[in-house]
């Protein structure tokens, strides 16, 4: 996954909750509960993060989760009608996610926790298929891995030493 330092302080962010578990630990004077929250931020136009917090109380949870997904934002590539520029398969642990390139007008075709990822990340026309695990978070972890390494087409061309045209051809 390639890591560049965002400064999340030059988006307007917006937040949603994917999951929110209840987790308890069973200790010698009975039980401990605690909640966890997977939580994406993004702000529409490129820039996504997911991340996980835990705590006693559910606010905290995603408090936490919020700033743990903050500091994971990536950039992200998209092409001229807000899709992705090639077909992926993103991987995380045992969940993998087809990306698929759609053209304009084909919206979002997503499950739950793909869904989220792309809204956020300023996707319009996608197709995704969720292979593998289900797991919630492992689901947006392997989405957020295979848009992180999506190349540009100028990208590609670059590092060949072709032209855009010849890698489009």
């Amino acid at each position: 996954m390639r890591h560049t330092i965002i400064d999340p302080s030059q988006f307007e962010l917006t937040d949603k909750v994917v999951t929110i578990k209840r987790v308890t630990k069973t200790v010698k004077g009975g039980r401990n509960i605690r909640f966890t929250a997977l939580v994406v931020v993004g702000d529409g136009n490129g820039h996504v993060g997911a991340g996980l917090g835990k705590a006693v109380e559910i606010p905290e949870a995603i408090r936490k989760g919020k700033e743990d997904a903050v500091k994971h934002l990536i950039e992200i590539v998209r092409d001229e009608n807000n899709s992705i520029p090639h077909d992926f398969l993103g991987e995380f642990g045992s969940a993998s996610v087809l990306l698929k390139r759609a053209p304009e007008g084909t919206g979002i075709i997503a499950g739950g926790p793909a869904r989220v990822v792309c809204e956020l990340a300023g996707i319009k026309n996608i197709r995704t298929k969720s292979l593998g695990s289900n797991n919630k978070q492992n689901v947006v972890l392997a989405t957020i891995t295979g848009l992180s390494q999506m190349k540009a087409p100028e990208e590609v061309a670059k590092n060949r030493g072709k032209s855009v045209e010849d890698i489009t051809a």
